[in-house]
């Protein structure tokens, strides 16, 4: 028996619809249904939450299907290759925004230094910290990781004022007295981060409860 017979079996026995099923694990009818008529596979993600939802494990959906085994192994690397990418793409947006902060106050924003210091360290700064580490917080593809982020974003968080009035203050006197940066101010990153990975967490929880508040169903 190939995996779409499988998992039509499967789900008459738990009595759901295909709507109630894709509503479940965040894919459209449509799809449930090419995955049943054998039209397409599902991916490896697709697979463990059907596992989870039919109660039935992985092994006994997953033997004998040697064509599904080799497409999961070839949409697992295209994941961790998506999901790796997306990383990537957050850390450069946050430090985009870093460098940006730190180059505003070399090509003049210096000339107001609490002006600046309120616009980008208490506003521009943090909210991106929190905005990033929510997208950090909502994904599954960060695992242990995101926490290491708490330690990046504190560090980035340190080095601002660091890199601005800091060192603008050592060359005014001709690196004659060098300062280091104050481990304290990574509080603050860390702090927001924790926030948005906190928002972040929540927001995934509340989704999924959301999908399992549905009315009752049927079998088709």
């Amino acid at each position: 028996m190939n995996i779409g017979s499988k998992l039509k079996k499967a789900r008459i026995k738990a009595g759901m619809t295909q709507e109630h099923v894709a509503e479940q694990i965040g894919v459209t009818r449509q799809t449930m249904s090419n995955w049943e008529n054998s039209k397409c596979y599902p991916d490896i993600r697709s697979v463990v939450a059907l596992s989870d939802l039919y109660e039935i494990s992985l092994d006994e959906l997953l033997k004998e299907d040697s064509q599904l085994m080799e497409y999961l192994e070839e949409s697992t690397d295209v994941v961790k290759s998506r999901q790796k990418l997306s990383r990537l793409i957050l850390i450069l947006a946050y430090v985009a925004i870093w460098a940006l902060v730190i180059m505003t106050f070399w090509l003049g924003g210096r000339t107001d230094a609490m002006g600046f210091s309120l616009v980008n360290f208490y506003l521009i700064l943090p909210a991106s910290t929190i905005i990033i580490s929510i997208f950090i917080g909502s994904s599954d593809g960060w695992s242990n990781c995101k926490w290491l982020m708490l330690l990046f974003f504190g560090l980035m968080n340190m080095l601002a004022p660091y890199a601005t009035f800091s060192l603008a203050n050592m060359i005014s006197l001709q690196f004659s007295l060098l300062r280091w940066p104050d481990l304290s101010g990574m509080l603050p990153g860390i702090l927001c981060g924790a926030l948005g990975m906190g928002i972040g967490s929540l927001m995934k929880t509340a989704a999924k409860k959301r999908r399992k508040k549905t009315p009752p169903y049927a079998a088709e």
